[in-house]
């Protein structure tokens, strides 16, 4: 009985151990600590996140920050900018964020002015410049909102009718997942904020952002904030190990999924391992061709077990992962390449049985509005039994220029397969193939004939690109110099 009892321990310091070294890893990886005191209350769809969103305002006493990639013009958009208006004109401080491209073609400046003079502070993400003709790569693709230091939500919605729906043209909301957080991770939701508020100009003083330390517990959930900066990959690496680490289950929902090769090797692996990787990714979409270009991934994971399901309705727009029984993740970050790597992400990551066990029954529920895609006899992806949408896709919808970024990952990864021969191509992405390489053999046509017309637009961009240089290494310059002058008189 002792030496049970021994073995027994012994057992359970090692899972101690484990958990601390795991902890370590996760944190390490995402830069995200795991902060404990929390109660965090999964939001579905437009339906619950709004109104929750909309109380939260209503109930403002010293400051609102809010961030979001698109916020649209219409009736949506309007309801929250009065809201913030109404809240600004009693004294509360107003902060908001918006991305230059995620707003262009849906919101016009008279939007933006109306909030302006209404006492909101408006600050706008990235818009183009001359000095930087890359600079539109990187985006500000978070969605969260924050209140007081009391409440914040992190969430995959933007602020547009799409989410609610149009009942009247028969158009079916958009389906999403937030979460809202109340406890110590507040903190850091707002820190997150304040961190990209300081990129455009004046940072929030420091006695105004609130630190952990002057928040109280508001449950036993523990949960990381992960915020992305571009280049920094933090959701990239927590993303990897979390796939290499998961035993039993990995269940994922994005809305533009486009993995790297390293990704999707981890997928694959997982699967032959027997963990039980399952992936729902939209069907509808409002670029036709990307439909095609979504299903030239699928076939490697299919092969590897991996079980792959489009959603039937209007637009999945969802960005969420759970894995095993406590780890969930909700948030913005879509599994390719612009939101690992070149976006302004924001992420909640929750570590918590009973959460988890909320996200499960939602996407297995999820799961009954989707039809599985599967490998027919002859090893081409299919989707066996597919209804026929009968739903109207929105125009123009919110998320196009996240689809075409996805698209042309997809592209790129059919092209460099082609040339390189490190998979096997699928029949249908013969395709795609036909399309790029008539499109080079019309631009090479082109050239040849119209040498002189096209080399001038090269050319513009040639000269774009060493003024933005030697621009930039002047204003370098001129920093270098006058830090050299301060360093100097402080000296004196």
């Amino acid at each position: 009985m002792r030496g049970t009892i021994q073995v027994d321990n012994r057992e359970q310091d090692i899972l101690a151990e484990m958990r601390v070294l795991a902890n370590q890893a996760f944190s390490r990886a995402a830069g995200a600590p795991l902060v404990e005191g929390n109660h965090v209350r999964l939001l579905k769809d437009a339906s619950e996140n709004y109104p929750a969103w909309l109380n939260a305002i209503g109930s403002a006493k010293h400051h609102i920050h809010i961030e979001n990639y698109i916020i649209r013009e219409d009736d949506t958009g309007h309801l929250f900018a009065d809201a913030l208006i109404a809240k600004a004109k009693e004294g509360v401080r107003v902060r908001l964020i918006y991305d230059w491209m995620g707003g262009f073609g849906k919101t016009s400046q008279r939007f933006w002015d109306r909030l302006c003079l209404g006492g909101v502070e408006v600050r706008c993400y990235n818009p183009p410049r001359l000095d930087s003709p890359l600079g539109w790569l990187s985006r500000d693709h978070r969605k969260m909102l924050a209140i007081d230091g009391k409440i914040g939500f992190i969430t995959g919605l933007c602020i547009g009718q799409m989410w609610e729906g149009i009942p009247e043209k028969g158009i079916e909301p958009w389906r999403d997942t937030g979460v809202e957080v109340r406890g110590i991770a507040v903190a850091d939701v707002e820190q997150a904020f304040a961190q990209v508020w300081a990129l455009m100009g004046d940072p929030i003083p420091e006695h105004e952002i609130v630190k952990r330390e002057a928040l109280c517990r508001a449950g036993d959930m523990s949960m990381r904030v992960v915020a992305s900066m571009p280049t920094t990959a933090g959701m990239f690496r927590l993303d990897q190990l979390i796939v290499a680490l998961a035993r039993k289950r990995l269940w994922l929902t994005d809305a533009y999924y486009a993995g790297t090769s390293a990704y999707v090797q981890a997928l694959r692996a997982a699967s032959k391992d027997g963990v039980d990787v399952r992936l729902l990714v939209p069907n509808g979409t409002d670029i036709p061709i990307l439909r095609l270009l979504a299903r030239a991934g699928y076939r490697p994971l299919l092969e590897a077990g991996v079980r792959i399901f489009e959603w039937n309705g209007t637009m999945l727009h969802a960005k969420t992962a759970i894995a095993d029984e406590g780890w969930a993740r909700v948030g913005s970050t879509n599994l390719n390449v612009a939101s690992w790597f070149g976006n302004c992400e924001l992420d909640a990551v929750v570590e918590d049985e009973s959460f988890v066990q909320e996200m499960e029954e939602m996407y297995l529920q999820d799961l009954t509005n989707a039809t599985e895609i599967v490998l027919d006899a002859k090893l081409k992806v299919c989707a066996p039994g597919e209804p026929h949408l009968t739903h109207k896709a929105m125009k123009r919808g919110g998320g196009s220029v996240g689809r075409a970024a996805a698209g042309t990952i997809r592209v790129s990864n059919v092209i460099g397969a082609a040339f390189t021969d490190r998979r096997v191509l699928e029949p249908f992405e013969a395709r795609l193939m036909t399309v790029v390489g008539t499109c080079l053999l019309v631009l090479a046509s082109l050239f040849a004939y119209f040498p002189r017309g096209l080399a001038y637009p090269v050319l513009i961009i040639f000269v774009w690109f060493g003024v933005a240089l030697l621009y930039r290494s002047y204003k370098l310059h001129l920093k270098g110099k006058q830090t050299k002058a301060s360093d100097t008189s402080r000296k004196l």
